[in-house]
């Protein structure tokens, strides 16, 4: 989500049970390269140019090929597939760790990706800024959650909001001007380069309108429905998690493939636990700390988190892991009652 050049890291949760990490696996170094930290970013890279090029690909098999419905349906689908997956993986290791070490090249690809999947990339930085600090909390004493995306922030009696929801209102809930409000705390001149974004990619879809109307139409409905697809996956990416333990803020898949074409997405918890640590380093992380994993009882599902309403394990209720926690905590008090001599 940061398309700044220098982003600046997510702040690591400090909890006297975190295990200790290995030099190599700390958070991740430029290099100084033509690729900021490494050359396997070069696959991201090149996705996300791809993406932009399917775009492209789309509008002329609709205005210029004259495909056939069912290609032009086919095409759209693969679209919206592609937001989803997008934001889920480019998006995402960009914001973490800006690809290049050039700042003019790390924005020239943010303003790619903000053409090409129809957001500003700075915008979602400012917000997943946010994601990380709240870590998909529940709605506290102010009547508000901290994360902007908080599966809780419009869920009722402190559980989490119906995944229909969450999924096909979410991108409609968005609010630029306090997205922009929470830049220009952070950075004037990245508040100004995502207002850039916001007003280029809405004037290239309103121009596109002009251009030809009869390829919006049949283009929008794809494109949003790509976003929903996004705010899918992000819904698993935390559903039944545990939002008191740092360790287990995040539901992780361990799915090859998915991890695979995702870039690690999968590997959702240790992101959580380390936000700063590169996408290349989350499968030998997840090693190093399984044991602390297990004890805190980090959820993994089995599926790709975009299928994770399939998930065989899936929690009846979203606070369900807190409580059982609480039934634990409560039979082990009674039982050293009992030990003592006290009535429960």
């Amino acid at each position: 989500m940061s398309a700044s050049p220098h982003s600046s890291p997510q702040s690591e949760p400090s909890v006297a049970s975190a295990p200790v990490r290995p030099a190599s696996l700390g958070n991740s170094r430029p290099t100084g390269g033509f690729f900021a930290y490494t050359n396997w970013d070069a696959f991201p890279a090149l996705c996300g140019v791809l993406n932009f090029a399917l775009v492209v690909v789309i509008y002329l098999s609709f205005a210029r090929w004259h495909a056939p419905w069912w290609v032009l349906v086919c095409l759209g689908f693969t679209y919206s597939v592609s937001i989803g997956w997008n934001i889920n993986s480019v998006c995402h290791n960009f914001v973490h760790n800006p690809f290049f070490t050039s700042p003019l090249l790390n924005r020239l690809f943010s303003l790619m990706q903000s053409f090409a999947l129809g957001f500003s990339q700075v915008c979602y930085d400012a917000v997943h800024s946010r994601h990380h600090r709240g870590n998909s909390d529940r709605v506290g004493e102010n009547g508000d959650t901290l994360d902007w995306a908080s599966i809780y922030r419009h869920g009722h009696d402190d559980e989490a909001e119906s995944p229909w929801s969450y999924t096909f209102l979410s991108y409609l809930r968005d609010d630029p001007v306090a997205i922009v409000k929470e830049l220009k705390l952070k950075d004037a001149a990245e508040a100004r380069w995502g207002v850039f974004e916001i007003v280029g990619f809405m004037a290239l879809y309103i121009g596109m309108f002009f251009v030809n109307w009869k390829f919006m139409l049949y283009f929008i409905p794809f494109y949003y429905l790509g976003h929903c697809l996004s705010y899918l996956n992000g819904y698993y990416l935390h559903y039944g998690g545990d939002t008191e333990q740092p360790i287990a803020w995040g539901v992780s898949s361990y799915h090859k493939l998915y991890n695979w074409l995702w870039f690690n997405n999968g590997y959702h918890a240790e992101h959580h636990f380390r936000p700063k640590m590169h996408w290349t380093k989350m499968k030998e992380f997840q090693r190093q700390i399984a044991a602390d994993q297990e004890a805190a009882g980090v959820r993994v599902i089995t599926l790709p988190h975009a299928l994770g309403f399939l998930d065989p394990s899936l929690p009846e209720k979203s606070r369900s892991v807190m409580a059982e926690r609480a039934i634990k905590i409560a039979r082990g008090l009674e039982g050293r009652q009992e030990d003592q001599g006290q009535p429960a």
